[in-house]
């Protein structure tokens, strides 16, 4: 009876210690907060500040280097403006736009009005885009931040500026203050990730056909956990073959709540022939 209190009462207390260790002792996992709108201001918004927040969100919010960049993944952007009435008269132009202004604006947020040769969905014969609305999924560019956006580019290309400042709303970039953006709400499916943090857009996956990233449809059959967390924590740590380095955001870890996480993990470790 002696050794019997004894193992319960060491259970007891390695059961107490764990669970306050794992309380306390271990960090918890928060996500950063979403990025925070820029807000503008007539009175205090110069055009050169204007063109200067819109490359704070071409190589930030905007993600747009990700894709944009020198792997030509996607067109260059440098002279995007200045390209633009060329493409507005190409017989495989199918929106609406005008003026060079308004065919910039559809580019991000109907991507598929005009696809760049070579650039389009595989099998679409460059009639349909991988790229996504940029004022929807996890960009969600404000009206007033893809105006800064397309003001950046027309200055990229040594285009005219022919961007107007909005007006009407104050400026409140949330620095002087120390507020940052709330905290949202916990996703609740794998596929409720995946659409978040537009996976679709580079892999496949969960339905979409991305391109530009390792095919992940079957990717269980082939990847444990310990790959699958690592390659989206660290995704430089061990490269798919033929796949360069950064191309991948760095900062999963940071944005995912480690719930989600743990579902993606799931449902990708769950992707095998068949299934």
């Amino acid at each position: 009876m002696g050794n019997f209190l004894r193992v319960v009462v060491f259970s007891l207390i390695t059961i107490v210690l764990f669970a306050g260790y794992s309380g306390w002792g271990i960090p918890q996992i928060k996500p950063a907060p979403p990025p925070k709108e820029e807000k503008l201001d007539l009175g205090a918004m110069t055009m050169d500040r204007f063109i200067a927040l819109g490359e704070k969100i071409y190589k930030g919010k905007g993600t747009c280097t990700l894709c944009h960049n020198e792997l030509g993944r996607a067109p260059m952007l440098d002279n995007a403006a200045a390209t633009a009435a060329e493409r507005l008269a190409d017989p495989g132009y199918q929106g609406t736009a005008e003026t060079v202004e308004e065919f910039l604006y559809e580019s991000m947020v109907d991507p598929t009005a005009y696809v760049v040769a070579g650039f389009g969905k595989k099998g679409t014969n460059d009639t349909v885009s991988p790229m996504t609305d940029v004022s929807a999924g996890s960009t969600r560019l404000s009206e007033a931040e893809i105006s800064a956006l397309i003001a950046y580019l027309q200055d990229l290309a040594g285009a005219e500026v022919t961007v107007e400042i909005p007006t009407g709303v104050a400026e409140d970039d949330g620095e002087e203050d120390g507020e940052e953006g709330e905290a949202r709400a916990p996703l609740e499916s794998a596929e409720e990730v995946i659409e978040e943090f537009a996976c679709g857009i580079c892999h496949v996956i969960a339905g979409e056909e991305g391109e530009l990233g390792p095919d992940l449809s079957k990717i269980g059959a082939d990847r444990d956990r310990d790959f699958l967390r690592r390659s989206i924590l660290d995704p430089n740590a061990e490269l798919t073959e033929g796949f360069e380095e950064d191309m991948m955001p760095p900062d999963y870890g940071e944005q995912m709540y480690a719930k989600e996480l743990e579902m993606l993990l799931d449902y990708m470790a769950g992707l095998k022939e068949g299934e």
